[in-house]
């Protein structure tokens, strides 16, 4: 067998399902199941500019291949990966890859949506929206630590929501 390509989980740039390894190096496999997660331009009725993602990249790195091999091990499939961007994100920009390749279709998909799942509500990777508003905020549910009373996670829904100094939907249009 080929060896297998190594890259980070977290990436700075845009990537692509090429940087994954091809599902020819998995004969045994017959499904692949694929994620691909992009920026949309609105969250619970407002209209998004675009979101900046952020992480403690050595333990997001650490966390998203220790959830693959997890995963790996609980399906039975051949090969998971994840791959997360951080940085600033316009819409329509790819945030995140999952992948999975196993030798029956139902095993890939259930693999690849347990991976992106763990992932989002796992990983220490924090999304903060920009809105065309000029406002910001970041979303919960992204990493957030389950041992917080509800009145806490009141207080910091709207404590993180702020103006900021640029319009970026004012921007974009008069460029």
């Amino acid at each position: 067998m080929q060896a297998l390509k190594h890259f980070a989980r977290i990436q700075t740039h845009a990537f692509t399902q090429d940087i994954f390894d091809g599902i020819q190096h998995f004969p045994e496999c017959g499904g692949i199941g694929v994620f691909i997660g992009t920026v949309r331009n609105h969250h619970e009725g407002k209209a998004v500019q675009a979101l900046k993602y952020t992480a403690y990249a050595p333990v997001a790195e650490k966390m998203i291949r220790q959830i693959e091999q997890d995963i790996q091990q609980k399906y039975g499939v051949s090969y998971v990966r994840v791959i997360h961007r951080i940085g600033a994100l316009d819409i329509g920009e790819t945030a995140i890859i999952a992948i999975a390749y196993a030798a029956h279709r139902r095993e890939a998909f259930q693999a690849c949506e347990e991976a992106v799942e763990r992932v989002k509500h796992e990983v220490p990777v924090w999304k903060e929206e920009f809105y065309c508003d000029g406002t910001s905020q970041y979303v919960e549910g992204c990493c957030i630590r389950q041992d917080l009373d509800q009145s806490l996670d009141q207080d910091k829904h709207h404590s993180n929501s702020h103006r900021h100094k640029h319009e970026l939907c004012h921007d974009k249009a008069h460029q």
